[in-house]
C-alpha cells in the first residue's frame, strides 16, 4: 500500500489481498472481497444523501486510510495529531453515526462496548475480526439466505437482512 496521503484522490481506491476460504457450515466456497476499489469519497457522501462538507470529507478520508477498523476516539486523535485538523470529537461521532445510518460505512461491535468503523466495499458481506490484533477481513457470498429464511419462517418472522461479525484469531495471532 502506498504511503498515506492527505488528498481524497489518493484514498479513492484501496486494494485488499484476495483469499478464498472454505465455509465449513455450508461446505461452500466463500470468497473474501478482493481488489475492492473504494468509490470517490465525495460521491460516496452524495450517494448516501449526505452533504459533503470539509469536515465529513476529512473524517471519511482518514477512515479510508485505515486497513482494518477504528474507533471514533482513535480517528479523532489521528485527525488532530497527524493532520492538524480542527474537527471536533462530537463532529467525528455524529459523522460516523450518520454515515453508518445511511449505509456508507460499517460499524463493528467487537471493541469492548465502543463501536469501530470501517469503509467497506458496496457488495453484501460479513466480517472476520481478530480479537487479538483487530484485523478485519471482508467476506462475501455468505450462503446464509436460505437457512435464515427457513429459521425465520419457523418462528413466524420474515428475514429482511442480516449482518455477521465472526470473531476469532487470525493466522498471525494464533
Amino acid at each position: 500500500m502506498p504511503p498515506p496521503s492527505t488528498t481524497a484522490a489518493a484514498v479513492a481506491t484501496r486494494n485488499l489481498g484476495a483469499i478464498t476460504i472454505l465455509n465449513p457450515i455450508e461446505s461452500a466456497i466463500v470468497e473474501v472481497v478482493s481488489t475492492a476499489a473504494q468509490p470517490d469519497l465525495h460521491g460516496l457522501l452524495e450517494s448516501a444523501g449526505v452533504r459533503p462538507t470539509r469536515q465529513r470529507l476529512e473524517i471519511l478520508e482518514e477512515l479510508a486510510r485505515e486497513r482494518d477498523d477504528v474507533t471514533a476516539q482513535t480517528l479523532w486523535s489521528r485527525l488532530r495529531e497527524q493532520r492538524g485538523s480542527s474537527v471536533g470529537l462530537a463532529t467525528v461521532y455524529r459523522t460516523l453515526a450518520l454515515l453508518h445510518e445511511r449505509g456508507a460505512i460499517d460499524a463493528l461491535s467487537h471493541h469492548g462496548g465502543e463501536l469501530c468503523y470501517r469503509l467497506c466495499g458496496e457488495a453484501h458481506h460479513h466480517h472476520l475480526v481478530c480479537t487479538s490484533c483487530h484485523r478485519v477481513v471482508e467476506v462475501k457470498q455468505c450462503g446464509l439466505d436460505d437457512w435464515l429464511g427457513d429459521v425465520a419462517a419457523r418462528h413466524g418472522f420474515v428475514a429482511t437482512g442480516h449482518e455477521v461479525e465472526i470473531v476469532g484469531l487470525c493466522a498471525d495471532c494464533r
